[in-house]
């Protein structure tokens, strides 16, 4: 009798495999690998392994054991490593229930590596379930409908309806992987509707939806980017806490309230200003009476109501800075009406009471007229009368602020995630792009992930108002952070997020809706298309240091109006002047204007090469003059016509030497040979020339006059007749300014 060899895997198994059906077995599960003699062994003595039908045996069935018949011709198997392979060939055939291949002859390597169930792979519950294409799924679908009835087969064959999720926008590849559609029929049903569209096209929400409709789904709209940021800001509003007041300085240009800030905070800022006046929005954080104070400067010019504005609406407490020697002034009442608007209580702050001529009762009663009464005349508006040069009555200035801030009772969370408002954001050459901001709630971190507007980051360093790096901000603290992808723009929200996966999502989305929202075909373009094209633009390219400065550039730009000649802005950024803008520049024909930034090294040499001019600039007046000068350049000249005489030509003679000579006589004023002339016939003019010779009395002379006979040739003209006149005049023209 053969001896059998029996190698046996068992085991109980304890644990779960997921979407994996194994066979319902309890307790061991025993492969039997028996032994046959070859009938052909190979050369050297050694066996191979040859063609086996391995049997199983299962402890349901603990009867007699089958004997099983193997091929004459099957090797034996000598050793611990194809025996091992050929079990777990078996185990994972076992596993696909695939019980009719068990009589099947196994090739090794002729399994998939995926399918490969190996004992190191099951002991460490590593089976994880391979993601099916939708072919491969209708493949299988197919394939059980064979073996079904006719019913059967149609109710598997019935559409499955799906819930899609629906953004605000998404492309239609997108669209039909969400539906598992064919592109081409979402794309074949919407050219029946006669749109056009490609399979990267985006399709907007209300479409998307209408189309998930009409495949027989069930349309989700998903939350706009806005709605989901509400939701994170209304949930950071727990264990609040008292913090700092932000106050805004605000006011008419010169009437000093950098200089009381300067005081406030020991520093001086307006000597680092150009033409002495504040053009960037700063923030300070001051302690008095151990109480921390967060100011917000203003510029006063005109053309920075934007930052005026966004100031007002971040503040708690607006400090109105007029000059008791000026009075109140457009910017003053500007900055009231934006403090009203946003319903934050005014402090006074009388400067310049140290002036001869300061008279601070004047300023109270031009005050009443908007409405601010003082306590001294039975209001409720705190006025304090200061001089930032001699620091009078400065801490009285504090003193009403604290009053206020108090009553107000400012609290906020100090331990949630972090949020806060861009004050300003630049491109620095050594750090990149920096964004300023205000942190309103809760405490930001170093380390932590946010988004602002378009724009996401990593907050790399926290940079306080004195230049030092900081590991966190709370509340009120103005603050500068590095680690943003790009400028946010300034008045941006700034929103501190759980990971960088939601902060990239989050910005990716506002892009998407911002882009979505830009319709290119509207009104104004198509009046555009047909407006009189004989208006000369005069097209600009704008750097500036800061988003806030651009901003107030932009927008007294575009308060220039004139009905021949307009400014067009192609591009308005922040950062230096690169090569990419001295090549747009001399595409478009532009001119180039700088604004407190340098051009490159190797933008400046190109722009000599190229022979482009950049405009240098640090003051905001300067610019506006420099576009008016520009615009006044493209505007035609005012040209006035003075008729200076006329002649009446009686007869035509013929001179040597000279041609066809008018014989005329001086009806009015006189004719010189710089004049001017034109030939009149039956009231038509006929040609306009210059003098060519007067004769007079067959002499030549420069000018002849009233009442006197003479000969006139005319330049590059001889078809004269009798009774035409000629017309002398002069031209004067003089340069239009805007």
């Amino acid at each position: 009798m053969e001896k059998k060899t029996k190698l046996t895997i068992s085991g109980t198994a304890k644990k779960l495999f997921k979407n994996i059906e194994i066979a319902k077995t309890q307790g061991k599960n025993s492969v039997v690998i028996e032994k046959q003699p070859s009938k052909f062994p190979s050369k050297g003595g050694s066996s191979r392994p040859g063609s086996f039908k391995p049997k199983t045996t299962s402890t349901f069935n603990r009867g007699a054991p089958t004997k099983s018949s193997f091929a004459p011709k099957s090797p034996p198997i000598t050793n611990d490593f194809e025996r091992r392979k050929l079990a777990e060939q078996r185990a994972t055939k076992r596993l696909k229930g695939d019980e009719n291949k068990d009589k099947k002859t196994l090739k090794t390597g002729t399994k998939k590596r995926e399918l490969k169930l190996t004992v190191s792979r099951a002991l460490s519950d590593e089976i994880e379930a391979r993601e099916r294409s939708l072919a491969s799924v209708k493949r299988a679908r197919q394939k059980e409908n064979k073996n079904l009835t006719k019913e059967e087969a149609q109710e598997n064959l019935k559409p499955v309806k799906r819930d899609i999720n629906i953004p605000e926008a998404i492309t239609v590849r997108e669209l039909a992987n969400r539906m598992a559609e064919q592109s081409s029929n979402v794309i074949k049903y919407l050219f029946g509707m006669g749109v056009t569209v490609t399979i990267n096209q985006t399709l907007a929400a209300d479409t998307a939806e209408f189309l998930v409709k009409e495949f027989g789904h069930n349309p989700i709209r998903g939350e706009k980017a806005e709605e989901i940021i509400q939701k994170i800001k209304a949930s950071r509003a727990e264990n609040l806490k008292n913090r700092a007041p932000i106050v805004t300085v605000m006011g008419h240009v010169d009437h000093g309230k950098t200089s009381v800030l300067d005081v406030l905070r020991s520093a001086n800022v307006v000597s680092g200003e150009f033409g002495g006046i504040t053009q960037h929005i700063g923030a300070y954080q001051i302690e008095s009476q151990s109480n921390k104070l967060t100011f917000i400067d203003t510029p006063g010019h005109a053309a920075f109501t934007e930052m005026r504005a966004r100031g007002s609406k971040l503040t708690d407490v607006v400090v109105l800075v007029v000059a008791a020697d000026d009075g109140v002034k457009p910017q003053t009442v500007e900055s009231i009406k934006h403090a009203k608007a946003a319903n934050v209580p005014i402090v006074v702050a009388i400067n310049k009471c140290d002036l001869p001529d300061a008279d601070p009762q004047k300023i109270k009663n031009q005050l009443l007229e908007h409405e601010l009464i003082a306590e001294d005349l039975s209001g409720d508006t705190l006025m304090v009368e200061i001089s930032a040069i001699t620091k009078l009555n400065l801490d009285k200035l504090v003193e009403a602020i604290i009053l206020q801030a108090e009553i107000l009772d400012l609290k906020t969370d100090f331990e949630s995630k972090a949020t806060g408002i861009v004050l300003e954001s630049k491109i620095d050459v050594g750090r990149g792009p920096v964004v300023t901001i205000i942190v309103t709630t809760g405490t930001l971190k170093k380390g932590d992930f946010f988004v602002s507007g378009l724009r996401w980051g990593k907050v790399r360093a926290i940079i306080n108002d004195k230049g030092k790096n900081i590991n966190e901000a709370p509340p009120s603290t103005p603050v500068e952070i590095l680690g943003i992808n790009g400028a946010s723009k300034a008045g941006d929200d700034f929103i501190v997020l759980d990971n960088e996966k939601e902060a990239k999502t989050l910005s990716e989305n506002r892009a998407q809706e911002s882009k979505d929202g830009k319709n290119p075909l509207t009104f104004a373009s198509q009046d555009s298309a047909f407006s009189d094209k004989s208006t000369e633009e005069l097209n600009l390219i704008i750097k500036s240091d800061v988003h806030g400065s651009s901003e107030a550039i932009k927008n007294a730009i575009s308060q220039i109006k004139h009905d021949e000649v307009k400014p067009k802005i192609i591009l308005s950024d922040i950062g230096m002047v690169t090569e990419t803008d001295i090549t747009l520049a001399k595409a478009s024909s532009a001119v180039l204007i700088a604004f407190n930034v340098k051009p490159s090294k190797e933008a400046k040499k190109l722009a000599e090469n190229e022979k482009i001019k950049i405009s240098s600039y640090n003051i905001i007046y300067e610019v506006l003059d420099f576009v008016k000068q520009k615009m006044s350049g493209l505007l035609s000249p005012d040209i006035q016509e003075t008729v200076i005489g006329t002649a009446q030509i009686l007869e035509i003679f013929k001179v040597s030497g000279a041609g066809k000579v008018a014989g005329s006589k001086v009806m009015d004023g006189e004719i010189t040979t710089a004049s001017d002339v034109r030939i009149i016939r039956d009231g038509a003019i006929i040609y306009t020339g210059k003098v060519g010779t007067l004769f007079r009395e067959k002499n030549q002379v420069k000018q002849v006059s009233n009442g006197q006979e003479c000969g006139i040739t005319v330049k590059d003209y001889m078809d004269f007749q009798k009774n035409d006149t000629i017309e002398a005049f002069s031209v004067t023209t003089t340069d239009r300014m805007i």
